[in-house]
């Protein structure tokens, strides 16, 4: 019920957009009644994984945790991101505002929640190393995450005369996180000599490199922007859609076609596996140019804002890139569709061991 409810929901979100019928909320484009229905499904979908998994938090591994904090916090924060149909928020600019890209920022964390749940249990049994889950550096990451899910939003916020206190904090909480990119680039350079035939499920493996890749460069933007300075110059620009993208994309997309990819990949042949392997890095490579399309975007709308250029100016400075980004934009599509095409295929086969 909670998957059928759910596909048909996005099916009358999209429908509804492309009607002209949606609620003209960012990140919240669909009729706000289905607001209703969302609650109703997600509240079927966590009372399917408490019944399933019975969490006892105090011996679960880390993955039981981020799952569970997904779970309860996406629902917070979609009651939250709904707070503009009250009054005493839509009568107010900056008190809605500041609630709006709060609740926007937690939920994306919580969201995130869910997938590294999902990419850290995939991970265990690909390897078979069931001591990860239960280390103390990995539940460091996980309060880490959770402390950036709650305090990390504020960023967003800069240009909003609202206390002084939330950006300071949101700025803090922001650099705490050198420390994961610390980690990243430590763990790569620690695993660079690892040989990928030596992996049990080399496609899944490739992936997650990739989105390891990807984390390092989306949380190098997200440090950049996080500074007060040169946030006056990116916000709004397309250099905020490059940090969404890189990390819808770059991170999550690809972090959840490794999950599927280890549930199918014993049954995907080795003509499918070498498309797969191509798709992959058109994927990757087609994703970066997009997002540095974006950023060059992002930089010149920035600077043409800040010299008060007419809007059509800016437009036309950057012409070239909004092609070079439509271009990227496609290859993206086809590298997507065609790991999803195989996936697919895979998982309908009589066969699969699913």
């Amino acid at each position: 019920m909670h998957f059928a409810l759910h596909l048909a929901t996005v099916i009358t979100a999209a429908t509804g957009f492309c009607m002209g019928k949606f609620s003209g909320r960012e990140y919240l484009e669909f009729p706000v009644w289905l607001t209703a229905v969302i609650i109703f499904y997600w509240l079927l979908f966590i009372i399917n994984f408490v019944a399933t998994m019975r969490p006892k938090l105090s011996t679960s591994p880390v993955y039981i945790w981020s799952w569970s904090t997904g779970l309860l916090f996406f629902l917070i924060t979609f009651l939250e991101a709904h707070l503009w149909l009250l009054p005493y928020f839509n009568n107010n600019v900056v008190r809605d505002l500041t609630v709006q890209w709060k609740a926007n920022g937690s939920m994306v964390g919580a969201w995130n929640m869910l997938i590294y749940g999902t990419s850290m249990y995939t991970m265990e049994q690909i390897t078979g190393d069931k001591k990860i889950a239960y280390q103390r550096e990995s539940f460091a990451f996980y309060f880490l995450s959770l402390t950036n899910l709650m305090f990390n939003w504020g960023h967003h916020t800069y240009v909003v005369p609202a206390n002084p206190i939330i950006r300071q904090v949101a700025f803090g909480v922001s650099m705490s996180e050198l420390v994961l990119l610390w980690h990243i680039i430590y763990t790569w350079k620690k695993n660079y000599e690892k040989s990928i035939p030596d992996v049990p499920y080399p496609l899944a493996y490739r992936f997650f490199k990739t989105a390891d890749l990807w984390v390092f460069l989306n949380l190098a933007l997200a440090l950049a922007i996080s500074v007060p300075y040169l946030n006056q110059y990116t916000h709004g620009t397309q250099i905020t859609v490059a940090h969404a993208m890189g990390a819808t994309i770059g991170i999550n997309t690809i972090l959840l076609l490794a999950s599927a990819m280890y549930v199918v990949e014993r049954k995907i042949g080795e003509r499918a596996a070498r498309s797969i392997t191509w798709a992959r890095e058109l994927m990757s490579g087609s994703l970066l140019v997009f997002w540095l399309a974006l950023i060059t975007m992002g930089i010149i709308r920035g600077v043409g804002i800040r010299e008060n250029a007419a809007f059509l100016d800016i437009a036309f400075r950057t012409r070239a890139f909004q092609a070079l980004f439509s271009i990227a934009g496609t290859g993206l599509v086809v590298s997507t569709g065609l790991t999803v095409y195989h996936y697919t295929r895979a998982i309908l086969r009589d066969d699969a061991e699913i």
